[in-house]
């Protein structure tokens, strides 16, 4: 033990006297630093977001129904908010949360217009998208490994000192494995430390922690056994390194972006534009459509509300947000076929991401995080599921119970968000 510790320290005393190596680590401390820094600026951002429009949202519904008692116009007028709140490892793996909507306000018109109406941010810095943990490790954290390595035997060669090394070395860890192991160590605390960090600010679990330390980890070493691998009988350093760098440009970005291009092409999917077309017209056409043919089919999703369908006037709020809702149906079968090809899209790329070390880790910690497309679109589902309930609210008083007293709305549904779960 007392051998294998003189040799960790010997490495360690000729590793700080190196300084492109100290310099190099430092550079990805300051860079996984500032990555979770900058995770954790969003996270609290959009929690503070969040609750702004919380508080907002009451104080608006609440003069909505100090000024209105009729329960069409209650429904016309009153907005209800529905958001996806960040999860605890939010802050290292943001995701999609940049490009699908993690908030909106809904009433109870047609909905699908509604939901793909989104409220994403600025399209050109979503484009872009943000330095987080995931990006540092997944896309740069390899290249500061090939660095690191990419002349450990090739150095030695070129210097004319291998030989020597080999023959007058006690056993292959005294001389490579101890150098292997302190650079490897080194490398992890330089880029997991402010990870821990952020993981303590932001209440993450020991469980959440650990388990992307380990997928971090195993990724690191993966890159690791490759550079060392690759550099062990060669003789020229930069040869090395350009192979690896090529291998790094290939996993990186050759085949995530082939994948996608393919995946693309082979999936047909509806836009959101023709979706949200599809309803608008359908509700514009009610208007000059006989009641009947808004009716009848809308008691056929309600067959409780078919004694109530009968119109005393030429407008009366339960056709008009039947046919809402009918503009929703028609909408419908467009709009799973959308759903279902992202769907498939996502399932393909996980077939790809086996192929893309990067891009097997990146699926992998938006997915511990909750902030892949599967929880983007379980957070749209909340927002259908919600709307259901604010419908089913509303429709008795709608159709024959007349005005909601005061005390019945406060028994109108709240939206409660349940995707914050990691796994």
């Amino acid at each position: 033990m007392s051998y294998l510790i003189t040799q960790l320290m010997r490495e360690w005393g000729f590793l700080l006297r190196q300084k492109y190596v100290v310099v190099l680590l430092l550079c990805s401390f300051i860079l996984s630093g500032f990555a979770i820094y900058s995770g954790l600026s969003e996270v609290s951002a959009q929690q503070q977001t969040i609750e702004r429009l919380k508080a907002a949202d009451q104080s608006d519904r609440a003069k909505v129904q100090k000024k209105q008692s009729d329960a069409g116009m209650l429904a016309y007028y009153s907005f209800y908010l529905t958001y996806s709140q960040p999860s605890n490892l939010a802050f290292a793996a943001l995701g999609e949360r940049d490009i699908f909507p993690w908030k909106h306000r809904i009433n109870l018109l047609a909905l699908e217009g509604q939901i793909y109406e989104s409220d994403a941010q600025n399209a050109e810095l979503a484009q872009a998208g943000k330095i987080d943990f995931v990006f540092v490790i997944s896309a740069l954290a390899p290249l500061v490994i090939i660095l690191l390595f990419h002349d450990l035997f090739a150095s030695e060669r070129t210097s004319g000192r291998h030989d020597l090394l080999v023959t007058t070395a006690k056993s292959y860890f005294a001389l490579w494995g101890a150098r292997i192991t302190v650079r490897f160590v080194a490398i992890i605390v330089c880029l997991m430390l402010p990870f821990f960090v952020g993981g303590f600010i932001a209440g993450a679990s020991a469980y959440e922690v650990a388990y992307v330390s380990l997928l971090c980890i195993a990724y690191l070493a993966f890159w690791t056994a490759l550079s060392v691998w690759w550099g062990k009988n060669a003789t020229s350093a930069p040869r090395v390194a350009s192979s690896l760098i090529g291998l790094w440009v290939l996993f990186a970005f050759i085949i995530p972006i082939l994948g996608d291009l393919a995946i693309n092409k082979s999936v047909h999917s509806p836009k959101g534009g023709d979706i949200m077309l599809t309803q608008r017209e359908a509700v514009n056409d009610a208007w000059d459509l006989p009641k009947s043919a808004t009716m009848q089919p809308f008691i056929k999703e309600y067959p409780a509300l078919a004694p109530y369908i009968d119109m005393k006037s030429e407008f009366e709020w339960k056709w008009y947000y039947a046919f809402q809702q009918m503009g929703d149906l028609k909408a419908a079968e467009l709009s799973k076929a959308y759903r279902d090809a992202a769907a498939k899209k996502y399932e393909l790329a996980g077939f790809v991401s086996w192929i893309s070390p990067p891009s097997l880790l990146q699926r992998s910690l938006t997915r511990a995080a909750n902030t892949d497309s599967i929880a983007a679109y379980a957070y749209e589902q909340q927002i259908r599921d919600y709307h259901q309930q604010l419908r089913e609210f509303y429709y008795p008083w709608l159709f024959y119970q007349g005005d909601p007293t005061k005390a019945a709305l406060e028994n109108m549904p709240r939206f409660e968000n349940t995707t914050q779960s990691s796994n």
